[in-house]
């Protein structure tokens, strides 16, 4: 019997269906890379009650995925420092085409669409010169490389687009590296992560953390209402007095601050961060701590911490927040408590994409 994905590819090939929508490829609330355990990988689509509508192969290890904001479309990344980038007609399971960093350049695991659908930019390295770059790519013309501009720094790592307007925000890590050493890190010493905002290719404002955190690499980012959460992996001594913090352009940045018990329950690592759909929360996942952290945006303080075994990806939904973790389980972060799900044979990766963010 010829199955509903084969159906719908055979009537767009033959040009007589509707323009797909993300209800043809199961309704996905959100969409996330994973491993399964004979050692492949794949893209998931997560849909309602935690259900698993789509599971797509990809060629090798994604990190996060950019999900298009009309089209069932997802570009998956390969984790840092990958090369190659998959794009997936997720209603057919197909793949539609291969990105490829040009000559000198990585990825760095992920990218952000244009309000319209029309452009995909991703966060990439220009190696040999040891400065982030930002690659433009033209959906409409199948993804082709339509050029690149300044990141605004060293290392950009997430990338997000402010809201409906095509201002985006990237977070430079301020980390140099290079593929013949690997994930090595090559500059800690002078290392200088910032904010970076971006507008029509230029660098619009810049925002640095103060000199004594410098070794704080600002990795992670959510937006909600003209506000930015961003998470930091800590690269100096000790434990670090923030890990976490709040920005508006045009204003300073502002640390959301916890107690030193709880900043080294974190050990210095954020995997992900994300606003509560209100806007009024924000949660911060520890994988290598096995912690999740929930701050009150009014307050800028910590309101709870959740024991969180090896969760990484983390996300709003509903009243709180949809979290994932290494052991293939999905759970609901509500009212201070944690509800996981059962255990689904595959492994999480560090990233819950939002569909139609």
């Amino acid at each position: 019997m010829t199955s509903r994905r084969q159906f719908l590819a055979g009537l767009l090939a033959t040009g007589l269906a509707p323009t797909p929508t993300w209800a043809d490829a199961g309704s996905p609330q959100f969409v996330a890379a994973a491993a399964l355990p004979d050692g492949s990988y794949v893209l998931c689509g997560i849909g309602a009650g935690d259900a698993i509508v789509f599971q797509i192969p990809l060629p090798a290890r994604g990190h996060a995925a950019a999900a298009h904001p009309t089209r069932p479309e997802a570009v998956a990344f390969a984790r840092r420092p990958g090369t190659f980038a998959t794009v997936i007609d997720c209603a057919s399971g197909l793949q539609k085409s291969t990105m490829t960093a040009p000559r000198g350049r990585h990825f760095y695991g992920h990218g952000a669409f244009s309000a319209d659908g029309d452009w995909l930019l991703t966060t990439e390295n220009d190696f040999e010169a040891g400065q982030g770059r930002i690659g433009v790519w033209d959906v409409r013309a199948g993804y082709t490389r339509a050029g690149e501009f300044a990141s605004g720094g060293i290392g950009p790592h997430e990338i997000k687009r402010m809201g409906d307007s095509d201002i985006f925000v990237v977070a430079n890590g301020g980390i140099d590296t290079h593929p013949d050493s690997g994930r090595t890190k090559l500059n800690i010493a002078t290392m200088a992560p910032n904010l970076a905002y971006l507008h029509d290719g230029l660098v619009v404002e810049t925002v640095a953390l103060a000199p004594d955190m410098h070794k704080n690499s600002i990795r992670h980012l959510d937006v909600a209402d003209g506000q930015v959460a961003f998470g930091m992996q800590w690269q100096g001594d000790g434990d670090p007095a923030v890990l976490a913090g709040l920005h508006r352009q045009g204003q300073p940045i502002v640390p959301l601050a916890a107690s030193a018990d709880h900043m080294r329950a974190m050990r210095g690592y954020v995997g992900s961060i994300a606003f509560s759909r209100a806007g009024d929360q924000v949660a911060v996942t520890s994988p290598v701590g096995g912690v999740t952290q929930v701050f009150d945006v009014a307050t800028n303080a910590l309101s709870h911490q959740i024991v969180a075994v090896d969760a990484g990806g983390v996300a709003a939904r509903g009243a709180g927040f949809i979290i994932s973790n290494g052991q293939g389980q999905l759970g609901q972060i509500a009212q201070g408590q944690l509800q996981l799900g059962a255990r689904a044979p595959l492994a999480w990766d560090n990233h819950i994409v939002p569909v139609g963010a």
